[in-house]
């Protein structure tokens, strides 16, 4: 069992496939170029699952695949079948935007991935196109049908932006609500690549917009998921992620690997080491002593407020959220 220096217990390995994405959101990379990383610079699927394995071993049971957009990294499916192949009860998901994923989904299924996760900011054409900076949105919602279609168990995530989509916060629930699938609302995580002025819904704001139409039950957190649960009276169940709240990292469980090999102990910090020696050289012990000591460096909490006054300066892009 792998515990962090505050006695957490950590069996959540998010691992980014690529930081690479087709979509400009405005509250992720609106301003980056199109452009990659050097393949080189990579792990391969190979190295990336050597160290999957070695922590597996060592009490990881949870596996989230993410990047960038980690559908623009070839034979995705090819690597879940891997990871499923090893370990066939580990809990294996993936965090897409869904763009490309009406023409693989069946494909990732049959490798082996249980869950999704879909961005769906908006159910307008115009407003998806503004905060992605791509028409995206007649795809986004092939790709959700598409995979409810094929057996994968969906959850939805949304933003919700000042000005720009919180007027949708009802419209999305209904919509997640009519399909039996959870949404989870996110509250923005001010960061240095985002678009300058953003401002988010803090999740008492969202709600607010909620409480309008709905009555809602405080169920709380489950587990060490980052996701606060709210009942309707009909029983629907829906999320809130909100880390400007004091206890969201009390359960961290969560440690992140990027593309080019390096463990992350917390979204919100920029401190890294790397693996990419260790696992090229196949050196797994060594890879596992610098998994530990990540761990064992892993900051109690984010800096985050609800004023908004604290701005990270990690590129999500590269962690996967």
């Amino acid at each position: 069992m792998l515990k962090d220096g505050f006695g957490r217990n950590v069996d959540y390995l998010r691992i980014s496939v690529t930081e690479r994405c087709n979509f400009r959101c405005q509250y992720c990379m609106p301003d980056k170029p199109f452009s990659w990383v050097p393949k080189e610079n990579l792990l391969s699927f190979e190295d990336m699952f050597l160290f999957v394995k070695a922590s597996i071993d060592e009490g990881i049971n949870k596996i989230r695949i993410t990047g960038g957009e980690p559908l623009l990294r070839e034979d995705l499916d090819r690597f879940i079948k891997m990871i499923s192949s090893y370990a066939p009860d580990v809990d294996l998901a993936l965090t897409t935007n869904a763009y490309l994923l009406p023409k693989v989904a069946d494909k990732l299924k049959d490798a082996g991935l249980k869950r999704i996760n879909i961005s769906l900011d908006s159910l307008k054409p115009e407003v998806a196109q503004k905060i992605s900076q791509k028409d995206v949105l007649k795809n986004v919602l092939d790709g959700i049908e598409k995979a409810l279609e094929v057996g994968l168990k969906v959850k939805i995530n949304m933003v919700p932006l000042k000005g720009i989509n919180e007027d949708e916060i009802v419209d999305i629930l209904d919509f997640c609500k009519s399909r039996g699938v959870e949404v989870r609302f996110i509250e923005y995580m001010e960061n240095a690549s985002a678009k300058a002025g953003l401002k988010g819904l803090l999740g008492k704001e969202i709600l607010e917009h909620i409480k309008k139409k709905y009555k809602i039950k405080k169920l709380g957190r489950f587990g060490s998921s980052p996701s606060f649960s709210y009942e309707l009276e009909d029983g629907y169940r829906f999320g809130m992620i909100d880390p400007h709240k004091h206890d969201f990292c009390e359960s961290c469980n969560r440690i992140r690997l990027t593309a080019e090999g390096f463990l992350i102990p917390c979204l919100y910090f920029e401190d890294a080491m790397s693996i990419k020696e260790a696992v090229e050289k196949k050196d797994m012990q060594k890879a596992v002593e610098v998994l530990k000591e990540v761990l064992k460096n892993k900051p109690e909490k984010n800096k985050w407020d609800e004023e908004g006054s604290e701005t990270s300066s990690r590129a999500f892009y590269e962690t996967g959220g």
